[in-house]
């Protein structure tokens, strides 16, 4: 094989397993989160609008959202930047070699960094609760923690 179609060759793999890294560290995130956009969604319209809050609870629950937000902002960029280390990673070493071991240990961290600051957000909302709105409000978590059918 002549040296510009090999050069075109490795670089096609390479890409195809930077590609492949990426959406395998997306799908992983997404498993491993505790709540998807879509279940954030379901929890938000759960707290305001099924739950009944009173003015000063809704108070102290936007103020822990907007909390909430800027960390998950720091988180997601943490994130994006381990997965495109792990990218750059495999596309360096073409195998499970050290750095993308490194690599993966990194993305595994800003994970877990997140499902560790989302679950503190949730039990920072519960606790604004009154106790009636605490058992619904379990009630949602556990469904949505134990649902087979997760995406």
């Amino acid at each position: 094989m002549g040296g510009a179609k090999r050069y075109v060759l490795t670089a096609l793999v390479a890409f195809a397993a930077a590609l492949a890294a990426t959406w395998a560290a997306t799908w992983v995130v997404r498993s491993v989160s505790p709540f998807d956009h879509a279940e954030s969604s379901e929890l938000h319209t759960l707290v305001h609008e099924k739950l009944n809050l009173d003015a000063a609870q809704e108070g102290r629950i936007e103020v822990l959202e907007a909390r909430f937000a800027e960390q998950r902002k720091a988180l997601d960029a943490q994130m994006r930047e381990a997965n495109a280390a792990l990218a750059q990673a495999i596309e360096t070493e073409h195998q499970y070699g050290p750095r993308v071991a490194e690599a993966v240990d990194r993305s595994h961290q800003a994970m877990g960094e997140l499902q560790k600051a989302t679950l503190a957000h949730v039990f920072a909302m519960r606790a604004v609760l009154r106790p009636d709105q605490a058992a619904r409000f379990d009630a949602e978590i556990g469904k949505t923690l134990t649902q087979s059918d997760r995406k």
